[in-house]
């Protein structure tokens, strides 16, 4: 055991060489240029260095709704495909429901609308029909929505996937952002409250909207929407979804023609194809560009479009920005409902870090002399190890990026009180070696070989432990698993190898034949 080769003794400098490394950005000022090192600060949580606090609702009857009316919408087109005549096609906030005209077309309604899918009952009183969500298809409608939500919400608040903002469901339909270290939460309010949901629709060219507007209805299969800019004009456009947003393969705020912010965006294979169809089938008609509800323009088309195109309208460069950001995230599949909003101050989390730092500088020192006055000389190397330790756990948290909670700040310190463990375990073998009478460099030997088992399974049930503290737990459970975690493995590494490099250096160089331990 004492005999350590030389890749071994380099292995272990290489490995606490990386952690200085790394957790050096987290000791030298902000005035002194850092981007020479690889590593960088350790991210603090929302409660060590504030930001935002926002509680969402997801707005899961919209979604409800919006595909009661294109189940109706499906069901009017598949019964004129079919040449199934009815009338009073309704669509209200729990149904769709409709007559069929003459009996004996029935058997084959029956057959197209069971046909919808599993999610929809459908009922009927005769030649009266009724179509509901099952309980099933709305608990998977309700789960799919929220679960959809929160990724698009993820791709807005962090496109590089490296602020690792904290996005967790809570409850049925509501969904916690928490952001450290932003502070401007309107921003995050813009980007959250816009649902982003692009679409390309035919303008209806039966009717204008100045009439549509006078007889107080549109043609059945049309709809009237108002322009998104300030010129208070509407139109009246075809219900039919023609291509849509989740076809978009890119998004970049660019300049028009005009020198004006406008977006441009480039189709995927299929949303390309389905573009130049559509596009080449209706030269000469107004094809609108629909945002959220609301009319962004309705150019006509002049030839054949394949794959990409642009948006333009009333913009500033920073909402083209933005606009951007949240078409190449995607569309919320329903509007987010704000019902609580924090922002919370650094105040608390100086006084947490101060607290902290006190708590392990007496940790530090109160290991230091226990350890010192109970194994002397041996209990130095093994406090020497313990400071290797936290630089390495320091430098871990860096390089992973980890997020550091106020929890996680107890998971360091409580790390601290079990890192010389196992020197504790070891120095007792070796006395006990030595009790029995063996030789300086045979004891430790033998108190090494004796202790590696139990050190071993000590801390392999801990590191499970924190392991499942981390896949069920969230926030700042995870947050103390994740340091806790770190501690562990950094502790075993330094317990087993380092001070047992302190110790074999100190062996070859001294060859006792005995010493007091």
């Amino acid at each position: 055991m004492l005999q350590f080769q030389l890749w071994k003794k380099l292995f272990i400098v290489a490995i606490a060489s990386l952690g200085v490394v790394f957790a050096l950005p987290n000791v030298i000022g902000d005035n002194i240029d850092k981007s020479f090192l690889p590593g960088k600060q350790i991210n603090l949580g929302l409660d060590l260095q504030g930001g935002s606090h926002l509680l969402l609702r997801v707005d899961v009857d919209a979604v409800k709704r919006e595909q009661l009316e294109n189940l109706g919408e499906t069901i009017r087109r598949d019964f004129r495909t079919e040449k199934i005549r009815f009338s009073d096609l309704q669509v209200s906030e729990e149904t769709v429901s409709l007559n069929v005209r003459n009996a004996e077309d029935t058997a084959k309604a029956s057959q197209i609308l069971t046909e919808l899918g599993n999610d929809y009952s459908v009922s009927n009183d005769g030649i009266t029909y009724r179509l509901a969500f099952t309980e099933a298809g709305l608990v998977q409608m309700r789960t799919r929505t929220v679960e959809q939500s929160i990724e698009i919400i993820r791709r807005r608040l962090d496109p590089e996937g490296t602020k690792e903002p904290i996005i967790q469901r809570q409850g049925a339909d509501r969904v916690l952002v928490q952001l450290p270290g932003v502070d401007d939460p309107e921003a995050v309010k813009r980007l959250l409250g816009r649902t982003a949901k692009l679409t390309f629709q035919l303008v209806d060219m039966r009717i204008s909207a100045s009439e549509a507007i006078q007889r107080g209805r549109t043609p059945p299969g049309s709809i009237l929407m108002e322009s998104a800019s300030t010129d208070g004009r509407s139109y009246v456009i075809e219900k039919r979804v023609m291509v849509s947003g989740e076809m978009l393969d890119g998004a970049t705020a660019t300049f028009d023609q005009n020198n004006r912010p406008a977006v441009s965006f480039i189709l995927n294979a299929a949303g390309a194809r389905r573009f130049g169809k559509v596009t080449g089938e209706n030269i000469g008609r107004p094809f609108a560009i629909i945002l959220d509800g609301k009319v962004v323009s309705a150019p006509t088309i002049q030839s054949q479009i394949f794959g990409s195109g642009q948006i333009t309208g009333d913009f500033s460069v920073a909402e083209t920005n933005e606009l951007a950001l949240v078409l190449r995230a995607g569309a919320l599949p329903a509007p987010l409902i704000i019902l609580e909003e924090r922002s919370i101050g650094p105040g608390l989390g100086a006084d947490s870090i101060a607290a902290g730092e006190i708590a392990a500088l007496i940790g530090l020192i109160l290991v230091a002399v226990y350890m010192v006055a109970s194994y002397g000389f041996f209990g130095g190397l093994a406090v020497a190890a313990l400071a290797v330790n936290i630089i390495l756990i320091v430098a871990a948290l860096s390089a992973l990026q980890a997020t550091l909670t106020l929890p996680g700040i107890a998971g360091i310190v409580l790390t601290m009180g079990m890192a010389v463990d196992a020197n504790v375990l070891v120095f007792e073998r070796i006395r006990e070696e030595m009790s029995n009478g063996r030789s300086a460099i045979a004891a430790i030997d033998g108190g090494y070989q004796r202790a590696i088992s139990t050190i071993v399974d000590s801390n392999l049930t801990t590191l499970f432990a924190a392991l499942f503290l981390y896949i069920f737990g969230s926030g700042p459970i995870k947050g103390f698993a994740v340091t806790l975690g770190i501690g562990i493995a950094t502790s075993m590494f330094t317990a087993v190898m380092v001070t047992r490099l302190f110790i074999v250096l100190w062996v070859e160089r001294k060859r006792p034949s005995k010493f007091v331990l």
